[in-house]
């Protein structure tokens, strides 16, 4: 069932609910009703089914790359440190050293 049809359904709804005194007003009703959701549901930040589908597929593909990259960082780091720890050029430098300037 698309927006419109579900919308449609809903203000119909809506207006069979109302006291048969006031169902003279009837398709007034129906399409204020209709007038009222659609502007309610235009604050909403609302995206469609398949908007959604897309995004969650992307982020499932994304979570699988994360995670494949981060099993090479860890084989790469493990070839790299070894047993001996970090070597001199991967160890991060001092935030000053004599003769530095402090950053400003």
């Amino acid at each position: 069932m698309d927006a419109n049809n579900l919308l449609d359904d809903l203000a119909r709804r809506l207006a069979d609910a109302v006291p048969p005194s006031l169902r003279n007003l009837g398709r007034d009703l129906e399409s204020n009703f209709k007038a009222i959701l659609q502007a309610q549901l235009a604050k909403l930040d609302l995206v469609t089914r398949s908007e959604f589908d897309v995004q969650a597929a992307l982020l499932s593909r994304t979570a699988a790359s994360l995670a494949g990259l981060e099993e090479r960082l860890k084989v790469l780091e493990a070839k790299i440190l070894g047993a001996d720890g970090p070597p001199e050029a991967t160890r991060p430098p001092d935030a000053t050293r004599p003769g530095d300037t402090a950053p400003t």
